[in-house]
């Protein structure tokens, strides 16, 4: 179907839409009288309805021209729908097993619709609110991390073929514009859209605007956001962004995509597991401490690193005589010099991943979306402790970032937080 104009859907005239779109009836059949729909866009900016018929089933995702959670008074272009249907595409291409594919796209109506991932797959984040151990968690996102980083990177790419890429994603400048006001400067300034559990974390909000270090830590950071193109990342890789089961791991929602550094996929994911383990806390009852979980969280913050680590590096080796440009073969020509290129690499990737992690965390304290893991503790007080302690250690984690050496480390810091 080729839409004329941009319209918002609502079910019904989402039930129109299916009937004069020819994929979407090979998916859901042509009867369509028991058809039921779900809108169960509970993020920040875009409808999502599930559809399920008799034949099938599919997600319709379709992005509008303002972030939903504010209104119309942000407006935000549509063209999100076009970057994150790309990259779905591609990355569903590099790593089909952990991504959903995509059956159809509509660039007129910022539309696209895509595999349905069935109950018993819920979001990642509400997973860790209930205390759900998922034993592939690491496996899996290390695999989507280092297939996609890698194989969108000058060390597989030549550069001709890395700059086109580059190019064609600088389009979705507005989403990075958005994420460059809210993670990297508002919550370092007065901000209208700026809120934090008051009047608890009052003093910590000033604070935070206060530190000098602080400011000079994340003004890099921001740098490397806009400067850096090193990958087609994710762009928003939080563990509201993931579905999963206990044997399933999928990655949703790449409407942020853009080339830019490695480690603020990775940093978000792992930044976003240290959010769920300073929440723990707050969930905990006396027939659940959950001492026990919280040790899981570490444990899958420091396997996904190390299994990160190893599968990129793999990558590297196996296709060291590809088409990669980063560095020629004739130029690092033997192994002393190539295992020092690779440590250097992957010690300011880890870097920048720590960095980039603590930005995502504050952000997540003081700036305008919060995350359920905090959010959903009912008393304010229980929850400005548990968000105090994340915040104390986000800028242990951005100020010394250079300092720690392995993930070991990190996680022996996060120990370290006074109770």
């Amino acid at each position: 179907m080729a839409s004329s104009e941009f319209r918002p859907l609502d079910e019904k005239s989402l039930v129109e839409y299916i009937k004069a779109t020819p994929r979407l009836l090979d998916l859901l059949g042509e009867k369509l009288e028991a058809l039921t729909i779900k809108e169960v866009g509970d993020g920040n900016l875009n409808f999502v309805y599930i559809v399920v018929s008799a034949s099938g089933s599919v997600v319709i995702k379709q992005a509008l021209p303002y972030i939903r959670c504010i209104g119309e008074s942000w407006p935000m272009t549509k063209e999100r729908a076009y970057f994150e249907a790309l990259t779905l595409k591609e990355h569903g291409h590099l790593c089909p097993e952990h991504v959903p594919e995509v059956y159809h796209f509509d660039r007129i109506m910022s539309l696209i619709a895509m595999r349905y991932l069935k109950p018993p797959h819920i979001i990642l984040r509400k997973g860790l609110i209930a205390g759900i151990e998922y034993p592939l968690l690491a496996e899996h996102m290390s695999e989507y991390m280092a297939k996609t980083l890698f194989s969108t990177s000058n060390l597989y790419h030549s550069t001709a073929v890395h700059k086109k890429a580059v190019a064609e994603f600088c389009g979705n400048m507005e989403l990075c514009r958005l994420t460059e006001q809210v993670v990297f400067s508002d919550p370092y300034k007065v901000s209208q859209y700026n809120r934090w559990t008051s009047p608890y974390l009052d003093h910590d909000a000033e604070a935070i605007r206060a530190d000098n270090t602080l400011k000079l830590e994340v003004a890099e950071l921001k740098s490397m956001f806009c400067e850096r193109a090193q990958a087609l990342i994710h762009g928003d890789l939080h563990t509201g962004s993931i579905m999963v089961t206990t044997d399933s791991t999928q990655v949703i929602d790449p409407e942020f995509a853009f080339y830019g550094p490695m480690g603020f996929d990775i940093g978000a994911f792992l930044g976003n597991l240290i959010l769920a383990f300073f929440a723990q806390d707050g969930h905990a009852s006396e027939e659940n401490d959950r001492k026990l979980y919280k040790q899981w969280i570490l444990r899958t913050i420091q396997d996904t690193w190390n299994l990160f680590e190893n599968k990129f590096t793999t990558l590297w080796n196996d296709n060291k005589d590809g088409n990669g440009e980063a560095y020629l073969m004739d130029i690092y020509n033997n192994p002393e010099l190539q295992q020092l290129v690779q440590k250097k690499y992957m010690t300011d990737l880890f870097h920048d991943t720590l960095g980039f992690g603590a930005a995502k965390m504050i952000r997540r304290i003081f700036g305008v979306a919060h995350v359920e893991d905090f959010e959903s503790i009912a008393d304010p007080g229980k929850r400005a402790y548990c968000e105090h302690r994340a915040l104390e250690f986000a800028k242990v984690l951005m100020k010394g970032r250079h300092g720690f050496q392995n993930i070991n480390q990190v996680v022996s810091a996060i120990h370290e937080i006074p109770v």
